[in-house]
């Protein structure tokens, strides 16, 4: 099983970035430990701060992937572009928060990508990908 992480924005500055909200870890070592907890899924990982190479990101994970676990950062409130490309391929998409969203400022509430992903998994800290990824398992084995 393939499966593809894509961060949105500010992602890259996991462990630095707010660690009262986001933790002191770098995704980078989360992915570590995730792949360890599951030698038997080949994960890919891609960042972008930019939203076009996000949504050329998802278009192509569509095709090589069985499914995707997409943090949009700050674009999930804001981009329809990104949830057009969600919608355009047929791999299921789990979108993950780190914090929970809905706990914090207002603009936060809304997900314009959220809406076309099979769920939301947030405030489970980095655990919140581990969590995607069980979901994902269970989507494709159920077909």
């Amino acid at each position: 099983m393939k499966i593809q992480i894509i961060n949105g924005p500010n992602l890259n500055m996991l462990g630095k970035r707010e660690p009262g909200i986001y933790g002191d870890q770098s995704f980078e070592s989360y992915l570590k430990t995730l792949r360890s907890q599951y030698q038997d899924i080949e994960f890919g990982y891609a960042q972008s701060n930019i939203e076009g190479e996000l949504v050329t990101l998802i278009q192509d994970s569509g095709d090589k992937s069985d499914g995707i676990i997409l943090n949009g950062g700050g674009y999930t409130h804001t981009s329809v572009a990104i949830a057009d490309a969600i919608s355009a391929i047929s791999k299921p998409v789990v979108e993950v928060h780190i914090s929970n969203l809905l706990s914090r400022e207002e603009y936060r509430h809304k997900s314009i990508t959220g809406r076309v992903c099979r769920g939301t998994v947030m405030g489970f800290g980095l655990d919140g990908y581990r969590l995607a990824t069980e979901a994902l398992i269970n989507i494709v084995k159920r077909g």
